[in-house]
Formats: C-alpha cells, structure tokens, sequence
C-alpha cells in the first residue's frame, strides 16, 4: 500500500504512518502490528484464543489487483496461525465482487491454510452483501460449514458522521444495522438457515429498533413479502458479539437471541480487552450464561475441541 498512488494507500507523516482512503486517515501505531503485543495483551486478559483477521480496506478497494491482494492478506493471517497455533484462529478476507476469484480463494483459505472463517466486510466498496452477485459465497460458506463474519468497513454514511469524529461510534454501528437487516430482509436465512452468520457490536443498533421492523413488515406489510416469519425471529439465527462498554445493551442481546447466540470480542487493538470484559461482568447475567459468552458458545462455533488447539 505504501508503493500505491492512488487509494487505498498507506502514508508516513511525522513519524507517523496511516490509511488513506479519501479523506478519512486512520493511524497505525506499531503494536498493531505487532503479534507479540496481541499475545501480550491476551495473556493479561486471560485470553486463550482469537479469530484473527486483517483490518479494512479489503480486497473490493484495489480494482484488478483484489485477488492478489486477498492471497497476500490471506497468507499473512495463515502464517501467524502456523506460527501459534494453540492461540490464534484466521479468518480469510476475499477479492470480491469477482466471485470466480472469491470462491476459488475461500478454497484455499479453508482446505490448505486451515482457516476457520470468512472475513465479510458490511459494504463492499459501496455495495451491500445481500445483492443477489454474492448468494453463491454463502452457499459456499455452508457447504465448508465456515462462519461468516460481518464487519464494517469504510462506512456508507462517512459523509453524515466524519465532522464530530462519529465515524467508529455511529458510522460503523449503522454499517453493522444495515447489511445485518438487508441481509435478514433477502430472504437469506431461510434459504440458507445454516448458515453460520455473526455480526459484531451487538448487531449495531438492529437490536434495540428490531420491534419497529417486525412492526413494518408484519402489521404495515412494507418490505418484503417473502419473509417466512418476523425479523426478530431471523434475529436470533444470528450471533452477536458482545463488543460493547455499555453492559444494559448486552443485556438487551441476552434477552433477544438468547445466551447460546452471544460470543465474547475485545475489539482490540482499538479497545483494551478489560473494557469489554467488564461490562460483560456488568450485567450480571448468571455465570453459566457468561461461560457460553466467554468460551462455550466460540468452541461450538469454531467447532473447536475439548482444548482450544485440537479442532
């Protein structure tokens, strides 16, 4: 990215190097990427293990060079895995809209590299994952029985949020709450109700205005006219994970999907772990509902053995 002279590319400024993506610059300090600083910081924590993935943009921002660019991202996450495999699950990012390259990647990511996971950001450069151009990778998520998870990208509202530095507070959460409800509103998961879908930060703000929706589609019949059943059912197909300060709102997740769709996550780099892990402890859910949080619920998920190594 360093070597690019157009977006997305990386810049050094004053000793400090960042993301470019039009207008919107994101540092990055060294220690993320620093793996030895992410076991540090999981080992305080008590973390035994995290899905590791690479941070946006994705493949879908660099044009003709997507499928190189998500073999290279892909390689990177694997080799760290290689490398401490009793600590780290990958997550694989693909060159998308090109679905030939995209299919053929997620292969390889999962039957050669062992990774355990699709890396799916909430807008596509642009386009949502919910346009019918990319059913086939969910179908083909289900068939390799991987997780998909949805996490923002450059939001679609930047534009709204940027002038108060609202971008990671409201921009992400509203990327989050309109590919999960898009998604919900295809009819996806009732053609595919296998599938493994998982939205991080409680699913944006789609939990706390999920009444409005059912109320929308099943009293006022606006939306879709194919949905087998309320929203707030689809809703609870989904796992969240708990990424949030605010220990009410993960009650509020608790009591709409229930303890066996919530999934502990730290956000880190950006967020220190303890953040998250107290406000889980906040809620004082009874403890064996945080043990599905913090361990159970990943291991079923990831599919992982009775040690977190063995899967």
């Amino acid at each position: 990215m360093a070597k690019r002279q157009t977006d997305p590319r990386v810049f050094t400024k004053e000793g400090v190097r960042y993301v470019q993506m039009g207008d919107w610059l994101r540092k990055i300090p060294p220690h993320y990427l620093d793996v030895d600083a992410k076991l540090a910081a999981m080992d305080a924590n008590g973390i035994t293990m995290t899905a590791l993935s690479v941070n946006d943009p994705g493949p879908e921002w660099f044009g003709g060079d997507g499928a190189a660019v998500a073999r290279t991202m892909n390689d990177y996450i694997a080799n760290i895995v290689k490398q401490h495999p009793t600590r780290f699950v990958g997550l694989c990012v693909l060159p998308l809209p090109d679905m030939k390259a995209s299919l053929a990647e997620l292969d390889r990511c999962v039957r050669q590299l062992g990774m355990m996971g699709i890396l799916l950001y909430t807008n596509l450069a642009g386009r949502f994952p919910d346009e019918p151009e990319f059913r086939l990778l969910f179908t083909r998520a289900v068939e390799l029985d991987v997780p998909v998870f949805l996490h923002p990208a450059k939001p679609v509202t930047l534009e709204f949020v940027k002038g108060y530095e609202m971008t990671s507070s409201l921009g992400n959460m509203f990327d989050n709450t309109i590919a999960l409800t898009r998604l919900i509103l295809s009819g996806l998961l009732d053609e595919l109700p296998e599938l493994k879908l998982v939205c991080p930060h409680l699913g944006g703000t789609l939990p706390y205005i999920i009444g409005r929706l059912d109320h929308q589609t099943q009293v006022l019949k606006r939306g879709p006219k194919n949905l087998r059943r309320a929203p707030s059912q689809y809703l609870k197909q989904v796992w969240l994970d708990v990424a949030s300060p605010l220990p009410a709102a993960i009650r509020l997740a608790h009591e709409l999907v229930g303890p066996e769709r919530l999934l502990f996550a730290s956000d880190h780099p950006w967020v220190d772990p303890r953040l998250i892990l107290s406000s889980l402890r906040g809620t004082q859910l009874p403890a064996a509902d945080q043990q599905r949080i913090l361990s159970d619920n990943a291991r079923q998920l990831f599919q992982l053995k009775d040690e977190p190594w063995q899967r």
